[in-house]
């Protein structure tokens, strides 16, 4: 958990300081608006670590916030939605003032609540301020089947009418989620997982401004931003967005997968926990394996292949590159093309595919990783000449590689060719670099050959030997 940093010196402690200091009340969605206009203006980045974006989804959700809407991203799995909506926080001001003990975190020079305005009435200018940091403004709820109206909005606390308060007393209730959001932003994920009742109950809330618990209504002047995100109705089926509730968001956002290969390697390569070296080549591999599965006819498009998909499996190859260090003594350990086989063993259950594909899981996802790798070499390889390499398998010096073969073993079965050294400049490999970075370079080229049906690839147990 993030630890809140601790208010600077010198902020006022008390309702007069504040006063006298000419600060004024501001609401939440005026304060977003005008720190993303300031941060616009002056060509700062504002959503720091989101990337495939820049053109599509950022400039209608910052024109939201600008108009002042209540926002709901739509779009399937693992598109970053949810990282989206917490950037938001960013846009808040880093301080802001609080009633000290407040329930509900009011402005000293603004209550809502009958406590707290009572107290300001009899404190007037000693009312103590304290200041609560824009981290600790930001709410987020998994929208799950038992969430309760309580939760969300709130309900009457029997402690307190066990203290003898009556229960048309507004100060028996216990606030939920909503209320305690008060100038900061609620996020709801998966809204439509809500019941259709407890999304009822949100509807005064978003226009009205007020909460109604067990048939009393508490006129709260509640200043929230509401976003929530969701899948498309048709692909969930657990519930859907009431209409009215739909209404009273001022913005649908639709969000969706990286357009360009260069987002896709750009996103596994910030996202990936790599203990292990991955070379741009496999990374490209394994996002164009990615857009391939997001194009086939055999894969459940309304379910999506996540980009959590690529990252993990990124983190299968360098996962699997030490274990072959571990067991071959490599060092440093490198990932190399033989690692890719690792990846649809292991994330197969990641991917939905369409009824009648049953039994053939295996068989399509070895065949779009062969296609990615071709595709890959292709464009890694292009107007390179690999004969001279494809001859010298042939004359008899095969190569065989696996998990339990050292790069360097791979490197002297073959022999010294001028080849060889071009494999290596056409990913930006150097002749002092480690044994490992040079072989997955001849690997690619291997298996572009293979591919291309120019060797043949025998695989036996845990090793692949190419030959003629």
């Amino acid at each position: 958990m993030t630890s809140i940093p601790t208010p600077p010196p010198g902020l006022p402690r008390t309702a007069g300081e504040l006063r006298a200091s000419g600060h004024l009340p501001r609401g939440v969605k005026a304060e977003i608006r005008g720190n993303l206009l300031t941060a616009l203006r002056s060509g700062r980045a504002v959503w720091p670590g989101i990337v495939g974006f820049d053109q599509t989804v950022l400039p209608q959700l910052e024109r939201a916030l600008i108009a002042g809407h209540d926002v709901v991203l739509l779009g399937e799995r693992g598109q970053g939605k949810t990282r989206l909506l917490r950037g938001l926080v960013e846009l808040l001001d880093e301080w802001t003032p609080v009633i000290e003990g407040s329930e509900l975190g009011e402005h000293p020079l603004d209550p809502i609540t009958p406590e707290s305005r009572r107290r300001a009435e009899q404190e007037g200018d000693a009312l103590p301020v304290a200041w609560r940091h824009r981290g600790e403004r930001y709410s987020e709820k998994l929208a799950t089947p038992d969430t309760a109206v309580g939760d969300l909005i709130g309900d009457v606390d029997p402690v307190k009418v066990a203290e003898g308060r009556s229960l048309g007393d507004p100060e028996t209730i216990h606030y939920g989620l909503v209320p305690r959001a008060h100038r900061g932003i609620v996020t709801i994920n998966e809204l439509p997982d809500l019941a259709e009742r407890i999304q009822v109950a949100l509807l005064n809330v978003m226009e009205e401004r007020d909460i109604q618990i067990r048939g009393h209504s508490l006129r709260l002047p509640l200043d929230v931003l509401l976003v929530a995100t969701a899948n498309p109705e048709d692909y969930t089926n657990r519930g859907r967005i009431i209409t009215p509730l739909k209404d009273r968001f001022g913005a649908e956002v639709r969000t969706h997968y990286p357009l360009e290969l260069e987002d896709e390697i750009s996103l596994v390569r910030q996202e990936a926990v790599l203990e292990a070296e991955v070379g741009d080549h496999l990374l490209e591999v394994l996002a164009r394996f990615v857009g391939h599965l997001r194009e086939s006819s055999a894969v459940d498009q309304r379910s999506g292949v996540s980009a959590r998909f690529a990252i993990a499996a990124a983190e299968t190859v360098s996962a699997a590159a030490l274990h072959r260090a571990a067991v071959t003594g490599e060092d440093p350990p490198v990932a190399r093309p033989v690692d890719l086989d690792a990846v649809p063993a292991v994330l197969r259950g990641k991917v939905e595919f369409e009824a009648g594909e049953e039994g053939r899981e295996d068989e399509l996802l070895g065949y779009l990783l062969r296609r990615s790798v071709a595709d890959t070499a292709r464009g890694v390889f292009a107007g390179l000449d690999l004969q001279s390499l494809a001859d010298a398998v042939v004359d008899g010096h095969q190569v065989a590689t696996g998990e339990r073969i050292a790069a360097h073993d791979v490197l002297t079965a073959l022999p010294e060719l001028p080849v060889l050294h071009q494999v290596a400049e056409r990913l930006d490999v150097r002749a002092g670099d480690p044994p490992g970075r040079i072989a997955s370079a001849v690997e690619l080229a291997l298996e572009a050959l293979y591919l291309s049906k120019r060797l043949s690839k025998d695989v036996e147990d845990d090793r692949s030997v190419y030959r003629r």
